[in-house]
């Protein structure tokens, strides 16, 4: 059960890569190793059902089980004690990554008010990570259903040795970036 992603990425994506920097082999082409999404909850110190909240809406919106980020240490000044949950994250891989990017590109981001693309600047490894202010982008989510505004962080980590030719793929990928270099 291919996506048209896949597909897309096997088909176009690598051919057009290889011809683009050269590559002497198909397996220095980079490529979509994982998509992390990360959700800090720090109001969670206070209110428990605020991750449960949270782990159902991240699992409602990638098709798999969220789990809790557990504190790692003592701060008294924000009453945080040492593996208490202050956050949920989904590590996705193959098929539902895939699937996630494609939804993520085609409905969720053009769902966003004023939306004139994303920031082009990566972490200088070839990974990528999108900042998302409000959930209610993503069509899973029953916005009559919510009761508090959350933002996460969505890692594409990449195989890239380099931040341009991490780039180069995710624009591949139709990932719509503002600032089109070259």
């Amino acid at each position: 059960m291919s996506t048209t992603l896949q597909k897309d990425y096997k088909e176009r994506i690598v051919p057009a890569l290889e011809n683009e920097f050269k590559y002497s082999t198909v397996m220095q082409v980079p490529r979509l190793e994982k998509i992390v999404i990360n959700q800090g909850i720090g109001a969670a110190t206070q209110d428990k059902k605020l991750i449960e909240t949270a782990i159902n809406e991240l699992t409602a919106i990638t098709g798999q089980k969220a789990v809790a980020t557990l504190s790692k240490k003592d701060i008294s000044n924000f009453k945080l004690r040492k593996k208490m949950p202050v956050g949920v994250r989904v590590t996705l891989r193959r098929d539902k990554m895939y699937e996630f990017l494609e939804r993520l590109i085609r409905v969720a981001l053009p769902r966003i008010r004023d939306f004139k693309g994303i920031e082009g600047k990566l972490d200088g490894r070839g990974n990528y990570t999108l900042g998302i202010t409000e959930q209610i982008i993503f069509p899973e989510i029953n916005i009559d259903a919510i009761n508090k505004l959350t933002g996460m962080n969505i890692t594409f980590v990449t195989s890239a040795p380099t931040d341009e030719e991490g780039y180069a793929l995710l624009k591949h990928f139709g990932l719509p970036f503002k600032n089109a270099k070259k």
